[in-house]
């Protein structure tokens, strides 16, 4: 890292802080990445702001996982170096330097995901920071970018899976865990700040503490076990909302759905599947015995009747048959999983699949099936929500209009899952968590009245 000038000479001669414009693309992962570089940008006295054309510099923190992701990143890029001209480049399209540089070889830097240091010493180089400890202050928690009432809580960095579609870790590197009571530190400081929901991410969230060897670690005056399990009942006492994210069907992932029943954890697992046919599953290098994952679904539901299980599917992948896409079809059928997304294959220089030899499926055949996916799920969701009209429950507020308020219930993760649109004759606020008597449905949202 380059040495920090001296700020008190320039600020004494009144030069104004320097600005810094900040875009972050990809998953919540990258986001806690940004949140984490703003932070240490803020403590050094730089202005956030969201307008390249002024700002000292411009970081873009890029996604890499698809090549959709990448042309993003590289039009992000694009635009920065167009309204702006120093650009400093993160995150894990970073990992891959020459193509970044190849169309942009005037950025300043170009560093890897979680590579802080270097972030902050391309902006150092590009705008010295100016840092009074007496007027620049910083909430205990960070800089956030989600609402004040959520935060995610990274809990891990990188992945020692091997799927054969994946490039993470390629890009992030193998698991590499934090110390738990550094992870319940923050934790306890965002719910101390007013944060009512934890939404835990990693790469592979249920793989927590395996390369440190479930050690026992000492937090305040008792000892906690870097687990999976232990660390999911020590984040459900806290009082916040728990949502566990990106969680592999590992066996011990069982042991967590009894703390949903007991009201520690929100009963939700974001479990993704990928596929059901056994075929698709072992060339993507995925667990195979999908009727075991119906018969663990099965006995999860009878453990905690109220849980919502969300997942992502691949449609397309090399040498899926119409047979192998019924039997996804057939599988989605018996799962009736309540939250659902899907994407189609896409080829990932890098990834293992693109050596596979397996014949290609054409774009016009994956967009067909992706339709035909989507349908079939709809009227599932459509279903599902069906039941829960006349029923009462918490709804966590996130916005409030004129027309009503809109929340999420136990069951739906912010941006991705469905909402709860709410009428309400008392004042409510956002952040709130209110009781609502659920009045309709549709096909992905739920309607009703605070009570």
């Amino acid at each position: 890292m380059l040495p920090t000038p001296d700020p008190a000479p320039a600020r004494a001669a009144g030069r104004a802080a320097p600005r810094i414009s900040f875009v972050s693309l990809g998953c919540p992962k990258a986001l806690v990445d940004s949140e984490r570089i703003i932070t240490r940008l803020r403590a050094e006295g730089y202005e956030i702001t969201r307008k390249h054309d002024g700002a000292d510099a411009v970081v873009v923190n890029t996604c890499g996982f698809l090549d959709s992701a990448k042309a993003e990143s590289l039009a992000a890029i694009g635009d920065a170096m167009a309204e702006n001209g120093k650009v400093i480049v993160t995150g894990c399209m970073g990992a891959e330097p020459d193509a970044i540089r190849e169309r942009y070889p005037n950025v300043l830097a170009v560093s890897g995901p979680q590579a802080y240091e270097s972030v902050m010493a391309a902006v150092h180089e590009a705008a010295e920071p100016l840092h009074d400890p007496f007027l620049d202050l910083l909430p205990p928690q960070g800089i956030k970018l989600t609402p004040r009432h959520y935060s995610y809580l990274k809990i891990a960095e990188g992945c020692n899976n091997s799927c054969s579609f994946c490039i993470i870790p390629r890009l992030r590197g193998r698991l590499v865990s934090r110390p738990v009571s550094e992870v319940l530190r923050e934790a306890e400081k965002l719910v101390t700040a007013g944060v009512k929901e934890l939404l835990v991410v990693s790469q592979d969230t249920a793989a927590y503490g395996l390369d440190l060897g479930y050690p026992m670690q000492p937090h305040g005056d008792r000892e906690v076990r870097a687990k999976f399990i232990d660390l999911a009942r020590e984040l459900g006492s806290l009082g916040a909302w728990t949502r566990l994210h990106y969680i592999y069907p590992y066996p011990h992932v069982d042991d967590v759905v009894p703390l949903m029943a007991e009201g520690l954890v929100l009963p939700y697992l974001d479990i993704p599947f990928q596929h059901a046919a056994p075929n698709v599953l072992r060339a993507m290098k995925r667990p195979g015995k999908q009727d075991r994952t119906l018969d663990r679904i099965a006995a999860w539901r009878g453990v905690a009747p109220d849980l919502v299980l969300r997942s992502t599917f691949i449609v397309g992948f090399p040498g899926e048959t119409e047979e192998d896409f019924q039997i996804l079809l057939d599988w989605l059928t018996e799962a009736k999983l309540e939250r659902v997304g899907a994407f189609k294959y896409e080829p990932v220089a890098g990834a293992p699949a693109q050596a596979l030899d397996l014949p290609a499926v054409p774009r016009e055949l994956q967009q067909e099936r992706l339709d035909r996916f989507m349908a079939h799920q709809q009227a599932i969701s459509a279903r599902l929500l069906a039941k829960k009209v006349g029923r009462r429950m918490p709804v966590i507020v996130d916005a409030v209009g004129p027309g009503g308020a809109v929340g999420r219930s136990k069951g739906d993760a912010p941006e991705i899952d469905g909402k709860v649109h709410l009428q309400h004759r008392f004042p409510v606020r956002v952040g709130d968590i209110v009781t609502a008597r659920i009045t309709g449905a549709d096909a992905y949202d739920l309607h009703g009245t605070v009570v």
